[in-house]
């Protein structure tokens, strides 16, 4: 049935039209224990989703939908290995790559617990070289940096990890990351290096991403000039990649290439081998720190009720907002440094799984799916873009993320930055009415200006501090999160057809720049900038 058409919606958008203009301060004010009864903890993380424009009623028939819509079936079927990505008939088991479990787990006769431990303990047995200084490059130098070459997935995990865990890292090594086929992201890079103790990672599952590839050729080229010696490749070069004929004809070693799977999607890969260079970065044993938080929210996320599930509980929180709000955005605000980039990856895990207007059945949606996520960390944030959440025109739900201890104690930095998060939560919940802004004396014609609304929808997540463990923990609520709402829209969240067709139209325009006809029938506006870059370059 269509999901607009089941009666649980219906339930929705009736309870909806009675709730729409509750306002956060009566509802706390009406029930002096709102906040404990809509709090959680799993594993590690708090949650306070009490600021939220809705009631206990709300939820109930929030948990309906997602009854209805069978997040719980598609949930177990996820875990269970079935081919749940129903456009590529692959399994989704991003979730294997952690697993702490010591059974087998069959997929197509396959057990992939094994294959995923052997890929691990290859991955720990190079990174502890590396590390130890026992690989050294072609000249017998030791490695001081590490160059992971990758994108989408291959590079916003890791280079948001790393960040996060760089109180974890060996500081010897020097990480680096380079995404972008603009030239100037990968001689910058590499600018005033020595190439004798420099590694490449190319990760790429194919070895045929054309941004990574053309920066791995670039960067081969760098360091054959720089060595002069065309068989330092095989020192300074591995592949995460499955393509062994091609990773051999690179230069590279196949004994260095690290492989993963069909059923781990890019943006959900961190956890496999694409994680090498956080893994040379904090060492294995901080490496299987994280997996084990993941796998303590997996966990929570498979086995808990509906009622008492964190990621089910936020995911139908946001479709609250995005389906009968009708917000478009929500923003991911972290009060910690370290997760400067945090942001940026749940864009891609969220934007790159939910961003369909199709269903799984082929259907056209009539409904809003993934919201437009974004953020920084505070206090930046708050003299930057807060004013618009505050006094703006655009409802923005808002998760605050903070840790109860400060990796780096620095005098009263850090109670100054959780007295800003928690301030930040109360003001936009709560707000400032005009009567009280006038007992304070402000002149007439600035009570308006001075009023704040309120009634701005957060969720609060706490942390005792920020550790590879709670970092699992952490990520993986997102993804779960995720998932839920897509299971709700009815889509494939673990398909991205729509990063295809720009792909394939710059091989055609890339390929008539080097033609002598370039004239093929482009519209008119594409076909100016054609012939004004030619003209020009």
């Amino acid at each position: 049935m269509k999901l607009t058409t089941l009666p649980e919606w219906t339930a929705l958008l009736d309870h909806y039209d009675t709730h729409k203009h509750l306002h956060l301060r009566d509802l706390f004010a009406g029930d002096p224990e709102r906040a404990k009864s809509l709090s959680l903890q799993a594993g590690d993380i708090f949650a306070d989703y009490s600021k939220n424009r809705l009631t206990t009623d709300t939820l109930e028939l929030l948990f309906d939908l997602a009854r209805a819509t069978g997040v719980e079936k598609l949930r177990d079927e996820m875990f269970a290995g079935a081919h749940i990505n129903t456009t590529e008939d692959r399994a989704v088991l991003h979730t294997a790559l952690r697993r702490q479990s010591a059974d087998p787990l069959l997929v197509d006769g396959v057990d992939v617990a094994a294959d995923v431990r052997g890929v691990l303990e290859q991955m720990g047995g190079f990174a502890t070289a590396v590390r130890s200084g026992s690989w050294t490059g072609h000249t017998g130098k030791r490695i001081k940096t590490v160059i992971n070459l990758g994108i989408g997935g291959s590079d916003l995990g890791p280079v948001m990890a790393v960040n996060a865990l760089r109180y974890y890292s060996q500081r010897d090594i020097t990480l680096k990351f380079v995404s972008n086929i603009d030239s100037t992201h990968l001689v910058e890079a590499t600018r005033d290096l020595d190439p004798a103790e420099t590694l490449f990672i190319i990760a790429s599952k194919t070895f045929t991403t054309d941004e990574t590839m053309t920066n791995a050729r670039s960067a081969r080229d760098w360091l054959v000039a720089g060595l002069g010696d065309e068989t330092a490749v095989a020192k300074h070069f591995v592949a995460l990649s499955t393509n062994a004929t091609e990773v051999k004809k690179f230069g590279i070693d196949p004994a260095n290439m690290f492989g993963f799977w069909d059923w781990v999607g890019g943006r959900y890969s961190l956890t496999s081998a694409i994680g090498l260079s956080l893994m040379i970065s904090i060492g294995p044993d901080h490496f299987r720190e994280l997996l084990a938080g993941f796998d303590v929210m997996d966990e929570h996320f498979r086995t808990a009720p509906l009622e008492q599930n964190l990621p089910v509980i936020l995911g139908l929180i946001g479709i609250w907002y995005t389906n009968f709000f009708g917000s478009e955005t929500e923003a991911i605000l972290p009060y910690d440094q370290y997760l400067d980039r945090f942001a940026a990856y749940l864009q891609q895990a969220n934007m790159e799984s939910n961003g369909k207007s199709i269903t799984k059945s082929g259907q056209s949606v009539d409904y809003a799916t993934a919201p437009v996520v974004w953020g920084e960390p505070g206090t930046n944030g708050q003299h930057a873009f807060y004013q618009l959440i505050h006094q703006g025109t655009h409802l923005i739900p808002a998760d605050f993320i903070g840790f109860m201890k400060p990796l780096n104690p620095l005098g009263e930095h850090h109670p100054k930055l959780i007295a800003n998060l928690f301030a930040q939560t109360e003001a936009l919940a709560f707000g400032k009415t005009a009567a009280e802004v006038q007992s304070e004396g402000v002149a007439a014609e600035l009570v308006a200006h001075k009023t704040f609304a309120g009634n701005h929808p957060t969720n609060t997540i706490l942390m005792p501090s920020l550790t590879p463990h709670t970092l699992g923990q952490l990520i993986a609520l997102y993804e779960h999160k995720i998932f839920v709402q897509g299971a709700v829209w009815q889509i494939n969240s673990f398909d991205q057809w729509g990063v295809e067709l720009g792909k394939k139209l710059a091989t055609t325009i890339y390929g008539e720049f080097k033609s002598d006809d370039h004239k093929t029938g482009h519209d008119s506006s594409t076909q100016q900038l054609i012939d004004r870059f030619l003209d020009q370059r």
